[in-house]
């Protein structure tokens, strides 16, 4: 599994214990690129979920995605293996 499937793997089970509806969009295709790795609905509030891999940065389309999703009110984060509890944090405060 590499760096950034681990992120995945940990955001989704913290997404799985709180019973938060959640899926990965695929961009392959048909598909939207730019699109956040994980789209949730959590107490009403949609949330886009950029995974990355240590220092990484979100692309610009990423970002461009993220800002899109704010300026409609939803929240958007981008999560690494160092900050996780700002996720946590974030999704506790929705409670």
């Amino acid at each position: 599994m590499t760096p950034e499937g681990k992120v995945k793997k940990q955001v989704k089970k913290i997404l799985d214990d709180l019973g938060a509806y959640h899926f990965s969009p695929m961009t392959a295709g048909f598909g939207r690129s730019g699109v956040p790795d994980i789209i949730v609905c959590y107490k009403g509030c949609f949330i886009g979920i950029e995974c990355k891999a240590g220092n990484n940065e979100p692309t610009l389309l990423q970002k461009h995605n993220m800002k899109q999703i704010i300026a409609q009110k939803g929240l958007a984060i981008v999560v690494n293996e160092g900050n996780i509890e700002e996720l946590l944090a974030m999704l506790k405060e929705l409670e």
